[in-house]
């Protein structure tokens, strides 16, 4: 059976007070929607329909980033979720299969309770997704009789026996697309609101003598985000299963609570981290590597047994080889460092490929930009990059060359070479206590009409 996803995303977000729509607020460096669409890409769908609202060109450029075969359509006013569906239908108009509808502001719905809702789909015709939390305070209930969902009665509406039960409604539904339409065409806006409400389809589902059911999930799947400190607390939820997923999985985290995780971080097992490490979108760090205290690693790829930091910042586009070491306070950027490389201090290496068993000497900077454009430099392998050299590229540095220290190369330095580009140094005796005695006496006297100054001032 074919799988349609609906992803509402509407929403303006009015109590997180930012200009930003609310589902592009990030959790571990990436929109709450994508987060969304990850879940959803369990079912492997045939169609994917984003529904847009407040901010909607910054939301459909989010999704089409994350899957480019998203489809956004705009919810112009906002008048409910039933309303919100409804605006799918054009776009799933030649479409017969299943249809889900997840929450853009509910990222932590699992895959897997997402494909249980799909394989519920082939036994009744409605499926909803219901929660047990610790406190069902004023969500609405789910009535069920065995496996069949009889209705779903809001808080305000039900009866202290309806209240008793702890079965809550997520929101989230899925139902074949003929049929889901057909029933929202019928969900009616008289309510306090004057909005039409996606759960109304339960009732209206068995007054037509159709089959409607529950399937359950954790709570803190539900968890939706409204807020600012729902959104930290959305973080801290993602950070605390992504360190216990690394811990599980064979990797060390010396200090758990301060080691920060991207959605998409992979580490290998035997990996060593250190405390106050943070990564962004798009790191892997194979196995037996060591990431030393307060690095930051956003966009690379770091090889079997390399050591990164401590004060380590890897950009997008490094790529280290097995063995490299990158030291306290460098910055690598869109380079590639072959096996056995050392950065050991104190440098900048960007946009540049680094030879085998070469080591860059403290103080080193790839001058890679010109004010308009980017340039490379190529090092070769087992080369020897002297302290404070600057590689003003495009510049090549041979196999086996090196660079005397404080050196500006401006030109290649062919294999086996030393190249030194600095200014002759000249002694010149006694000429430095002159300069200190004649920068003394100025001081002075400036110093003695600052005080003239003043004593004119006080009369």
């Amino acid at each position: 059976m074919s799988t349609a996803l609906v992803i509402l995303a509407a929403g303006m977000g009015t109590r997180m007070n930012s200009d930003l729509p609310k589902v592009l607020h990030k959790i571990a460096g990436a929109p709450l929607l994508v987060h969304a669409m990850k879940s959803g890409a369990a079912v492997e769908p045939e169609k994917l329909v984003v529904v847009a609202g407040h901010g909607a060109d910054l939301v459909s450029k989010a999704a089409k980033d994350w899957d480019d075969r998203a489809e956004v359509v705009l919810q112009e006013e906002q008048q409910g979720t039933g309303h919100a569906v409804l605006m799918a239908r054009d776009a799933l108009a030649d479409f017969e299969g299943d249809v889900i509808v997840l929450y853009g502001d509910t990222p932590f719905i699992q895959p897997e309770t997402i494909e249980r809702m799909a394989q519920a789909r082939a036994k009744h015709d409605v499926v909803i997704l219901g929660f047990e939390p610790e406190d069902p305070a004023r969500y609405g209930r789910l009535i069920m009789e065995g496996d069949q969902l009889q209705r779903i009665v809001e808080y305000k509406d039900a009866s202290e026996a309806e209240r008793a039960i702890t079965l809550c409604n997520s929101g989230l539904v899925a139902a074949d697309a003929k049929v889901l339409f057909e029933l929202l065409d019928q969900v009616g806006n008289d309510n306090a609101a004057g909005e039409y409400y996606l759960p109304d389809i339960v009732a209206i589902a068995q007054d037509r003598g159709l089959s409607a059911t529950a399937v359950t999930c954790d709570p803190a799947e539900t968890l939706g985000v409204n807020a600012r400190a729902e959104l930290a607390e959305a973080e801290a939820l993602f950070q605390a299963r992504a360190r216990a997923e690394a811990l599980e999985n064979g990797v060390t985290l010396q200090a758990p609570e301060t080691v920060f995780f991207a959605h998409d971080t992979y580490v290998g097992r035997d990996t060593v981290i250190e405390p106050n490490v943070v990564f962004g979108p798009g790191v892997t760090v194979e196995s037996g590597a060591e990431i030393r205290a307060f690095s930051h690693l956003e966009g690379c790829h770091v090889s079997q047994g390399a050591q990164v930091g401590p004060y380590a910042r890897l950009r997008p586009g490094a790529e280290l080889a097995e063995k490299v070491r990158i030291g306290n306070f460098v910055e690598v950027k869109n380079a590639v460092l072959d096996e056995g490389a050392k950065v050991n201090h104190l440098s900048y290496i960007g946009d540049a490929s680094v030879g085998a068993e070469t080591n860059i000497g403290a103080g080193t900077i790839t001058c890679n930009y010109d004010g308009v454009l980017k340039h490379r430099t190529e090092i070769g392998n087992h080369a020897f990059i002297g302290s404070n050299t600057m590689l003003v590229a495009p510049v090549k540095v041979g196999n086996r060359a090196m660079t005397g220290s404080g050196s500006v190369i401006t030109k290649n330095v062919e294999a086996d070479a030393l190249a030194v580009a600095r200014a002759r140094q000249e002694n010149k005796p006694g000429f430095a206590s002159k300069l200190y005695d004649m920068l003394l006496a100025k001081k002075a006297k400036r110093d003695a009409a600052k005080a003239a100054e003043k004593s004119e001032g006080n009369q």
